[in-house]
């Protein structure tokens, strides 16, 4: 039980005095980045199965 205790007390202390943590701003950057990354990875992935898609249907109309 001592080494959970500890193991508590030492985490505690590594994430309330260690840990950098970022200001809101940067978090806030952080997000929009990610935000813009994923809608064009969307866009990007959406285009490639519109396409795929697209042209199994006239090669299999052709058939």
């Amino acid at each position: 039980m001592n080494k959970i205790v500890q193991f508590v007390k030492e985490s505690w202390h590594e994430v309330t005095k260690e840990v950098h943590w970022p200001k809101m701003n940067e978090l806030q950057g952080s997000a929009t980045l990610v935000l813009i990354a994923s809608i064009i990875f969307a866009l990007v992935v959406g285009s490639i199965d519109f396409l795929i898609d697209n042209g199994l249907v006239l090669l299999f109309k052709s058939i």
